[in-house]
């Protein structure tokens, strides 16, 4: 890095700041490779190949969006900054001991999900995983959220293996067919008055007790459901609703059936944290506002359900964008105090994020990525996270939990066949304007 060093952003030195032992802040791919390229028609694995495309890309001009993987973060000035490091291919891109199947590639990301990046190198690993298939290994992609948010990380992914050529900046993660548009004006009253709603409800106590609220152990669990989108997308748009709704929907009928499921107490509204994109992040690898969706239990018409949630995420988009980052995000001081209320915040009971990806498949040095399911952190005392990506024509979840709290296989079960009826639903009634 030539001239002066280049500072972390405000969010992104956030996601430094509140990463823990007991939380450790990654983002992390799972996926299922094809044979091809380094994949041998065996299902072997040719390191070396991989390592070379690696290299390759890092390299090239054309993308210098990978530049952080490049980069590892300084703590030697007043301010967190990027600086230049080489990476040891060989430690970055490796292979690990073999699973048995998906459920053992979901179970290593699990695993994972707690094992922090070494802080002397680049905060990123890729981890080719055999017996994730039959025919092919899986794979890993691990990259630490001051790097990366879930929009920052489908196109570094699109980057770094065989993805679109062009620099356009990626979609929403609102859902497929809705985009971020220009945050709507406010006057500097309303943002104030809004700011001071946003971080004092962080200590209202909304949720009653429940098992999805305590300490975070070490021990976590990660299920995987994976749905085509196509219907998805169709009955959405019939009901005048996005695919981030009926995830929404879809999410509330699994988190309570995992509590009934253990006999546990359900709470009659479950209040979900939901990320929003924002426009003109710049060179930030984190820009998100935040979209409080309370979830409702207890109905069982899916027409209710969606045009309650639709009604709220209309509204709710446009203000999260409008108000941009967590006020207390926004210094290393309030990041502090920020990650001290969230370990004690009764005010959010689940995390969901759902993030367009890529409409076609990409390659891995040369291998198909064939399936794909982005695991998001759960962070505070929040013990239960969900995240989607669309990708090919399908429809990738993980259900991300503390083993303390419900069990991620039930839910990413009730979670896929609810995906399902929908997709299979009929004549859903529009939702309301």
């Amino acid at each position: 890095m030539s001239g002066r060093p280049e500072r972390l952003s405000a969010a992104d030195a956030s996601n430094v700041v509140m990463d823990a032992r007991d939380q450790v802040n990654v983002v992390l791919l799972a996926g299922i490779l094809g044979v091809g390229g380094f994949v041998g028609e065996r299902g072997e694995a040719d390191l070396g190949r991989l390592r070379e495309a690696v290299a390759d890309r890092l390299a090239d001009p054309a993308y210098p969006d990978l530049a952080r993987f490049s980069q590892r973060v300084s703590f030697e000035g007043r301010a967190p900054t990027w600086q230049d490091c080489r990476p040891d291919l060989t430690h970055h891109v490796r292979q690990v001991d073999p699973v048995a199947g998906r459920d053992g590639l979901a179970h290593l990301a699990g695993r994972l999900m707690t094992v922090p990046l070494p802080p002397d190198r680049p905060l990123w690993e890729l981890l080719i995983v055999p017996g994730a298939a039959p025919e092919a290994p899986g794979i890993v992609l691990r990259v630490h959220h001051c790097v990366a948010d879930g929009v920052k990380g489908v196109r570094l992914v699109e980057r770094l293996f065989d993805g679109v050529p062009d620099a356009s900046p990626a979609p929403s993660p609102a859902a497929p067919g809705s985009a971020p548009g220009p945050a709507p004006r406010r006057s500097s009253w309303h943002t104030l008055a809004a700011a001071v709603v946003r971080v004092t409800a962080v200590v209202r106590a909304g949720v009653p007790p429940t098992v999805l609220l305590g300490p975070l152990g070490t021990e976590r669990a990660v299920a995987f459901a994976d749905v085509a989108l196509a219907p998805l997308a169709d009955a959405a748009r019939a009901a005048g609703a996005t695919v981030n709704d009926l995830l929404l929907a879809a999410v509330g009928v699994a988190t309570e059936a995992a509590l009934r499921a253990d006999g546990r107490p359900v709470p009659a509204v479950l209040p979900a944290s939901v990320p929003v994109a924002l426009p003109g992040r710049g060179a930030s690898g984190n820009a998100v506002g935040v979209m409080l969706v309370p979830l409702a239990t207890g109905e069982r018409s899916r027409a209710t359900r969606l045009a309650r949630i639709a009604a709220i995420t209309r509204a709710g988009k446009a203000g999260a964008r409008a108000q941009g980052t967590f006020e207390l995000t926004r210094s290393r001081w309030g990041s502090r105090v920020f990650a001290w209320l969230a370990r004690r915040q009764r005010f959010i009971a689940l995390f969901v994020t759902n993030v367009r990806g890529p409409t076609e498949r990409l390659w891995v040095a040369g291998a198909p990525l064939e399936r794909a399911w982005p695991v998001a952190p759960i962070q505070g005392n929040v013990r239960l996270g969900v995240a989607a990506l669309s990708y090919a024509g399908r429809l990738g979840v993980a259900v991300h939990a503390d083993v303390a709290g419900v069990r991620a296989s039930v839910a990413a079960r009730a979670l896929s066949d609810e995906l399902v009826c929908f997709a299979a639903t009929e004549g859903l009634p529009p939702v309301a304007a």
